[in-house]
């Protein structure tokens, strides 16, 4: 899976080079899916994983008017290019909202590329009427 992160990042990237091996991002990957924190879905062809896509809980907290349900974060959507318009991505994003509506989340929020807006538009995201946002621009 850190390899297809790599992947992934190189082609939005292509021109820069990488600063951190991909071994430290399978650590990260391994811990956050063994403790929990993070789930993730994959796509497999040939005994291979062709694609994923990740979802950490955005816990909020308790109040006393039950509309304190957990958000998704839905990240690092990716199939690789021979894998593409074959229904793979639509599959585990399908995979993915089945489990967080059986969960009982109450919103996935995403990030989307300028490139993948509109697939995630497709798939039913839609422009939030009620985030703000403040980059921290270091």
């Amino acid at each position: 899976m850190a390899e297809l992160r790599w992947r992934f990042k190189r082609e939005d990237h292509e021109e820069r080079s990488p600063t951190q091996p991909p071994d430290e991002t399978e650590q990260w990957i391994h811990d956050r899916l063994t403790d929990g924190r993070w789930l993730a879905w994959v796509a497999e062809s040939g005994g291979e994983i062709r694609g994923h896509v990740f979802l950490s809980l955005v816990e909020r907290l308790p109040e006393p008017y039950h509309d304190n349900l957990p958000i998704g974060y839905v990240t690092n959507f990716y199939v690789t290019p021979s894998q593409r318009n074959k229904g793979a991505g639509s599959a585990l994003l399908e995979a993915l909202k089945q489990h967080c509506r059986s969960a009982g989340f109450d919103t996935l929020i995403v990030w989307p590329s300028e490139r993948s807006s509109t697939l995630w538009r497709r798939s039913g995201f839609q422009p939030p009427e009620e985030l703000l946002e403040l980059p921290l621009d270091a």
